[in-house]
Parts: structure tokens; C-alpha cells; sequence
């Protein structure tokens, strides 16, 4: 077994509320000096040779997941403005090729290909992409560095060149109907908070219109789905404030809907003449409310759609006939379409008993088919077109699924875990019947819990390759997400963050007790604040699992909370709490995974993060090694830096294959599974 690097120590202290804070090894924020990345090598060349011996086995899921993909594919057509538009994939090209054509017999005209915007690049991501009114003109922006910061570009669809135009850190853009002026919002270039909007008439110079100088808050640009209004739409975790201006009139002065106050929260549809308005106004898990565009302030709100009893209303959609609106009860999602003629509303049925449902791409305002979304563990991501007055529904495509799948042999399923406080904490469970034994299956338990994102329970035809193992996979549906509606993340965030980390100790716990397997075959998986969940769990219950993954971890919680230079911190306040107060920082004290590790014994451990992650520095999961190894006594640690990558790894589809055949590898390894 080759031997471990060692990070130097060169403490750091930090005094808060009369309490010394050393780190030990924050010379890791040093990006791009010498030492870092020989740091950062080093442990990448440790992790490549403890792993030597899984090659071969990485090699093979390799191929077993690249088999499952047909990679010359098309995306389902969508019309808008006389155009069908879609992107394709082609064999052994990383990226997608996005495209469209004059109904269904026309020539296909190449808008962007990304492959050729990635030539020379390690990494490449296309952000917005907005085609002017009148088809002339594409807007996009890229980010070349996985660091989330995009730039614009603006090309001639019909000479194919790029005009002059450009601007850096675009975090939103929108088309006026002049087809020649563009909208767009900017990000600091070091807090990354996007705070700026201006107003560009192509062969000018941008113009500032907008700044939102609260730091808890971001903005950005919308268009409503008639185009007849730009939006501007400022907001934090609990707290909106949204304008509008005509999109005919460009060079005009925006109106405010309503102002920022209290815990207000709404978004905006507009709809011949008035807006719909979902909001918390009057109901926690939202409502739908509606006035007049002439009067668009609160004291005109009239209720519309009825908040869900025990349920959340989650988006929506105001097209010229119908609304649509997404929804959330008993911790699964739905669609419920509202006809406006008949005053009637129905719910686009499901039946099994995990899924994925959400609207597809409906880009026409005057429609009388909705295309939407489904998915389940077991069922390929099916895009489904229902007609909105007869409700007939009928498949336009669901994704292939090469070499010999057959749903049949697999089952899913919800079990529940009760929390220490008695709440019900639901689980999804997916299996190959023939592998699954009566205990001690090997079993990998994944969670998020923030930020009030729901787990979604969509087809991974990756995870197969563990499934045809033997390996169950679990979710765990935990505090902190939105998966049983707002409560459920509030109960999960500030004050109450704890709970998250004893909601997923509880499934694993009833995994183990309901027989699903046993603790030394099982292994807990998070990434983010999914990292973050993974690593104070462990501090709080080092005892609980065989193994444990961290993918960019949030881990170094008081020193990120306390450094509002960063990006995201300001307007995570709300969601962690800050450090400078005193009870904040008490209780996230509590739960920080850096500052708790103990000696005491750890479970194996496997952390990968990405050099130019904008979400989650690099340097926390590089100081939580460095520190598990010196006062941990983990059973193994290894940690691998994506040196090309951002915070969702790598760009290129099959780069991203390669890094989950080496995560899958690990899991294999650890849990036993020949």
C-alpha cells in the first residue's frame, strides 16, 4: 500500500465570541501557487495507485455504462416561431449540437456546436441560449473553466458570424421584441452574487439600468411566455421583489409589481392583461393569485388557485387557454392543468411508486398540447405530449436504453424512518429482485437535504451497473430539502439544521434494523451540502456505516460562513446562518464537519472535488483530509481533484462516465461485492 501525502501545518487562528479557531492547513486557499498544486498531485497520484487494482474493473463499468447510451440521438423537436428546434448527439462527440429546421421536411440549419466551441478547451459549458423574436439572431453564453462564469456571445443566424457584441460574468439574458436589444444581468467577479442588469441595443454600449445592492440578494432577467413583458426579479432564500416593463418598449422605465417585505415570496405569469401571482402571501406551500396588470400590488391580490391541503404548489405556467402548475404531495411530484373556459382543473395521472414528473419544453404561448417530462428508476426518460381539452395523451420519445434492460427484473419501492423527534422520514428504495437477499445486502444510502431541493427519483441507466451487482440504492428524503414542502426545509435549515444530519443516521439506522443490510455493507453518498450532511453525520455517528463518499463537500462551514468575500456566502445567511452572531455560530459550532472530527475511528472514505468548483472551493474537501488524516483515525481516506473540472465534475458526457465508473468502483470495493 503506497503511503499517504501529508499536508503541512502552518496554523491560522481565528477568534470568534471569545473562542480560538486554528486551522491548521488554510495555506490550501493558495490556489495556483506551487505547493498547493504538488499538494493536490500528490494525493491525486495516491488515489490513482490505491485504486490500481480496481483498473480493471473501472474499465468494465466503463463499458457497461457507456454500452447503456445511444450516442448518435435526438432530442424531441419543440415549434416555436414557425421553427422546430433541437439538439443531437453524435458517436464519440462529448457534446450535444444544437439545431432546427422548417417543420418536419426542412433543411437542418446547425445553430451551435458545441463540440467545435470545446476544441482546445478541458472544459466547456453552454449557459443561457435565446433566439431573438424574429429567428435572426442567437444569444448564448459559455463557460470555458468550470468555474461557472459565462460570457456572451451573439451570432447572425444567417452569415453564421459573431457580432462584436460580448460581456462577461452573464448570469441571465433576455431578447426585447425589437429583436436588436438585449437584457442581460452580470455577477460580481468576486463575491459571484449576480447584481447588475443592463440594456444593450446591438451597435451601442451597455447601459446599467438596474443595481441590487441588498448582498442577500440576487437578480436577474425574465420574459413572460406571450413576449409581450421583460421582467427583473430580485431575490433571496425567502423574499422576492419582480418588475416589468413591455417588451415593445425597450428603451422604457420598469414598473414595480410589489416590494421586497417580510417573508413575502411570489413569481409572476402574465396572461391578456393581468398576472398570475404564486406566493406565500397567504398560504406557506403557496397559492395562485391573480390582478390586474394596471393594479399589480398586493392589496389587489385575489385568490385563484387554492394552496394544496397537506401539499405544495411548486411552479407554474400561464398559457392563452390553460394553466399549468407543478406540484408536490407526499414528498412525490405532480402536474395539475387548470382550463380556464371550463373553470375545471385535472391531475396528469401516475402510477408507480417513485418517479419524475415536470414540464418538457413548451416554448408556444397560444397551444393546445402540453409536453411533459416523466421519468422513474426503472422507466427511461419518456417526453409525453397531452392534448390540454381531451387530455389523450401520447409518447413523442422515450431515451433508449441499449443492450439487454429489462424493467421486469428490477423493483422499487418507500419504506419510512422515524426521526428522533417522531418524524416520519419517507425513503426510496430501488433493487434487482433476484440479487436482493433477506439482510445484509450491500446497500448505498444517498442524500441532500438543503436549500429546500426535493429528491428526485429519475432513470439512471448508470446505476445499473450497480443494481446488477446486488447493490440496493436508497434516498433518503430528509429535512432540510423541499420534498414534503416548506416546513420540511425550514425544519431542516438555521437553528434546526441538526435534524438533517439525525433524519439520514435514522434511515441508515432503520435500513440496518428493517434487515435491507447491515453495517458493514453499507455506505452513505452526498455531494455539496449532501457532502456537508455526509460529514457531520460521520462526526455524530462515526460507528454508522462501512464506507462513506463526500463529492465537493461543504465542510468547512464557520470559516466559509465567516468570509463574505466568497461566493454564495452572503445569501446562504439565510440557509446556515452567520458566524459573526454569536448563537449562529454556536450552533453551526455543533455541527461543522472540519472542526468535529475526533480521534476516534472513521469508516473508509473517498472526498473528490474539482480544482475550479465556484460552489464549493476546492480547498475545504483538501483542508477536511488533511485534518481527518491528523486527528481522525478513518479506516482509509483517498482524495482526488479534478484539476478541469467545476462543481458538477467534468464537461464532457463521456469524461463524466469515467469518473462514476471510479466512484462505482470504490463503492464495490468497500461494500464487497465481487
Amino acid at each position: 500500500m503506497p503511503k499517504s501525502p501529508v499536508a503541512k501545518i502552518e496554523s491560522q487562528t481565528l477568534t470568534l465570541h471569545g473562542e480560538k479557531l486554528v486551522d491548521d492547513y488554510a495555506w490550501l486557499r493558495r490556489k495556483d501557487s506551487k505547493e498547493v498544486l504538488d499538494y493536490l498531485n500528490a494525493e491525486n497520484a495516491y488515489a490513482e495507485a490505491v485504486m490500481k487494482p480496481t483498473e480493471a474493473l473501472q474499465n468494465q463499468l466503463y463499458d457497461e455504462m457507456l454500452g447503456r447510451i445511444k450516442q448518435t440521438d435526438l432530442s424531441v423537436p419543440y415549434p416555436k416561431d414557425g421553427y422546430l428546434y433541437y439538439s443531437r448527439t453524435e458517436e464519440g462527440k462529448q457534446y450535444p449540437i444544437m439545431c432546427r429546421k422548417k417543420g418536419e421536411k426542412g433543411a437542418e440549419e446547425v445553430l451551435l456546436d458545441v463540440n467545435q466551441l470545446a476544441e482546445g478547451e478541458k472544459f466547456m459549458s453552454v449557459g443561457s441560449f435565446e433566439i431573438s423574436d424574429d429567428g435572426q439572431l442567437l444569444a448564448y453564453t459559455t463557460d470555458n473553466t468550470g468555474f461557472r462564469q459565462y460570457s456572451l456571445h451573439v451570432k447572425n443566424l444567417a452569415t453564421g458570424s459573431l457580432l462584436p457584441e460580448t460581456a462577461e460574468r452573464v448570469t441571465s439574458l433576455k431578447w426585447a421584441a425589437d429583436n436588436k436589444t438585449l437584457f442581460f444581468g452580470t455577477e460580481d467577479p468576486v463575491s459571484k452574487r449576480s447584481n447588475l442588469i443592463f440594456r444593450l441595443a446591438l451597435g451601442g454600449k451597455p447601459e446599467q439600468i438596474f443595481e441590487e445592492k441588498d448582498e442577500l440578494y440576487r437578480c436577474g432577467v425574465g420574459k413572460s411566455l406571450d413576449k409581450e413583458l421583460l421582467f427583473i426579479q430580485s431575490s433571496c432564500s425567502d423574499n422576492d421583489e419582480t418588475w416589468f416593463l413591455g417588451a415593445n418598449n425597450p428603451k422604457g422605465k420598469f414598473k414595480l409589481i410589489e416590494k421586497r417585505q417580510g417573508k413575502l415570496q411570489y413569481d409572476v405569469a402574465h396572461h391578456n392583461g393581468q398576472f398570475f401571482i404564486r406566493t406565500n402571501k397567504n398560504a406557506k406551500d403557496f397559492e395562485i393569485m391573480s390582478t390586474s396588470v394596471s393594479e399589480p400590488g398586493q392589496k389587489h391580490w385575489k385568490p385563484f388557485i387554492p394552496a394544496i391541503p397537506k401539499g405544495m404548489i411548486s411552479g407554474f405556467s400561464a398559457f392563452k387557454d390553460y394553466l399549468v402548475y407543478s406540484k408536490r404531495e407526499n414528498g412525490l411530484p405532480g402536474i395539475a392543468i387548470y382550463d380556464f373556459a371550463t373553470k375545471k382543473t385535472r391531475v396528469i395521472e401516475t402510477s408507480e411508486a417513485l418517479f419524475s414528473i415536470s414540464g418538457s419544453t413548451n416554448a408556444e404561448y397560444d397551444t393546445k398540447q402540453y409536453r411533459y417530462s416523466y421519468a422513474s428508476p426503472l422507466t427511461p426518460q419518456s417526453i409525453y405530449e397531452i392534448d390540454l381539452k381531451s387530455f389523450e395523451k401520447k409518447l413523442l420519445k422515450q431515451t433508449e436504453v441499449l443492450g439487454e434492460y429489462d424493467a421486469s427484473l428490477y423493483a422499487m419501492e418507500r419504506t419510512y424512518a422515524t426521526a428522533p423527534d417522531g418524524t416520519r422520514v419517507p425513503i426510496g428504495l430501488i433493487y434487482r429482485k433476484d440479487k436482493k437477499s433477506a439482510s445484509r445486502n450491500p446497500l448505498v444510502l444517498y442524500g441532500y437535504g438543503a436549500y429546500g431541493i426535493s429528491s428526485s427519483f429519475g432513470f439512471n441507466s448508470n446505476l445499473f451497473s450497480l443494481l446488477d451487482r446486488g447493490v440496493v440504492w436508497a434516498t433518503g428524503q430528509i429535512r432540510g430539502g423541499g420534498d414534503m414542502g416548506e416546513l420540511w426545509h425550514d425544519e431542516g435549515k438555521m437553528m434546526a439544521k441538526r435534524n438533517t444530519f439525525t433524519d439520514f443516521a435514522a434511515c441508515a439506522d432503520h435500513l440496518v434494523y428493517e434487515g435491507w443490510t447491515s453495517r458493514d455493507r453499507l455506505a452513505i453518498y452526498g455531494g455539496s451540502a449532501g457532502g456537508l450532511l455526509v460529514g457531520a453525520t460521520l462526526n455524530i455517528r462515526p460507528d454508522l456505516c462501512k464506507a462513506a463518499y463526500l463529492s465537493v463537500p461543504f465542510v468547512d462551514v464557520i470559516n466559509t460562513m465567516y468570509d463574505e468575500s466568497l461566493p454564495l456566502t452572503v445569501g446562504e445567511f439565510l440557509e446556515w446562518g452567520n458566524p459573526k452572531k454569536e448563537s449562529e455560530y454556536r450552533y453551526i459550532r455543533t455541527y461543522s464537519p472540519y472542526e468535529n472530527i475526533k480521534s476516534t475511528a472513521y469508516p473508509e472514505i473517498l472526498v473528490k472535488t474539482s480544482y475550479n468548483d465556484s460552489q464549493v472551493m476546492y480547498w475545504e474537501p483538501a483542508k477536511y483530509v488533511a485534518r481527518m488524516r491528523a486527528h481522525g483515525k478513518p479506516a482509509s481516506v483517498i482524495f482526488k481533484t479534478n484539476m478541469a473540472g467545476g462543481h458538477g465534475g467534468s464537461s464532457g458526457r463521456f469524461d463524466v462516465l469515467r469518473e462514476r465508473a471510479f466512484d462505482y468502483a470504490w463503492f464495490l470495493e468497500k461494500l464487497g461485492v465481487k
